[in-house]
């Protein structure tokens, strides 16, 4: 499938869609936890960096070889302008994804090797299953060199990014699943 036909193509609501390697499209639905994860981290942008802070969410972002991405969140330099349309890779100074049921493969490793190789300063994976955060920092040609995990509910995390700024992401305020009332699982 090109990259017009992708984009001209109107995909169902309520679900994320993700572009891979080999033409692979991903469509994954949205959470209740998903989508309140994301909006936790966002106002954490807000209060690290002000309301006016340059972020996105779900939005695209050009990556060569046509491996474009729309993290769930991504923080970009304050001076970073829009390419035609979009922002560059090269604007980005962290990427966060959060992890689904269905899309934790991709999230801990095929965003991990890919943002790595492009050089994606500060790379973030929020896992509201597993509890955890894991900070990826130092990009190499085939993923990061350091990857630190931190539990929810320890307080806040400062990450230091590539300009001098942190973002501090609040772990105390990340949303978990709701137990499954039948499981007693989330």
């Amino acid at each position: 499938m090109s990259v017009d036909a992708i984009m001209n193509t109107e995909f169902p609501a309520g679900y994320a869609v993700f572009f891979g390697a080999e033409g692979k499209v991903v469509m994954t639905p949205q959470s209740e936890e998903h989508s309140s994860t994301i909006k936790a981290m966002q106002y954490d942008t807000i209060l690290s960096f002000g309301r006016h802070a340059k972020t996105v969410s779900d939005v695209y972002i050009d990556f060569p070889a046509d491996e474009n991405s729309a993290p769930d969140l991504a923080i970009l330099r304050q001076d970073a302008q829009k390419e035609g349309k979009r922002y560059s890779f090269e604007d980005v100074l962290l990427i966060s994804e959060v992890v689904s049921i269905s899309s934790a493969r991709k999230d801990y490793d095929d965003c991990t090797a890919k943002y790595g190789r492009y050089g994606i300063p500060v790379y973030v994976v929020v896992d509201p299953y597993a509890a955890e955060v894991v900070v990826h920092t130092q990009p190499t040609g085939t993923g990061y060199i350091a990857a630190h995990t931190h539990k929810y509910g320890t307080g806040r995390l400062p990450i230091e990014l590539a300009d001098g700024r942190t973002y501090t992401l609040d772990l105390d305020e990340l949303p978990r699943p709701e137990a499954d009332p039948k499981t007693g699982t989330s």
